[in-house]
């Protein structure tokens, strides 16, 4: 029993907390996440925004302006400019638009990283749920 216990807890723990989140309306921390993703120009940020919304992966992606970049590729510092995506969307989805943006994207391996969402307003969390079909 306490095996058992032990096993369903993580299943037990988020369906009570889905319970009190529908019952109360409060925000469950982490359940969506902004991604960061960088791009090498406008025109390739456009269309990977562009993609990444027609597949309905997010709810919002902000296309940010040009940013420098200092890193080492291949073991030479590199310096460059970039354009980065903030993609808002479901915390369950960020696997998915990973594998996506990495088989659209002309970068040999692309930023692609997240960060869960703690808190916020809960009308925008609200509409990014609403916006991004569930699994």
């Amino acid at each position: 029993v306490v095996i058992l216990s032990l096993l369903m807890y993580p299943v037990l723990r988020s369906l009570a907390l889905q319970l009190h989140s529908a019952v109360t309306g409060s925000y469950i921390s982490g359940t969506h996440s902004i991604a960061f993703i960088n791009c090498l120009n406008e025109q390739i940020a456009k269309d990977i925004a562009r993609a990444i919304m027609d597949k309905k992966l997010a709810a919002c992606v902000n296309i940010l302006p040009k940013s420098s970049a200092l890193y080492f590729w291949k073991g030479e510092l590199e310096e460059s400019t970039e354009i980065l995506l903030l993609v808002k969307t479901r915390t369950s989805k960020i696997g998915e638009l990973s594998n996506y943006v990495r088989s659209i994207h002309p970068f040999e391996i692309p930023e692609i990283i997240s960060l869960p969402i703690d808190q916020g307003n809960p009308l925008y969390l609200k509409w990014v749920e609403e916006s991004v079909p569930q699994d």
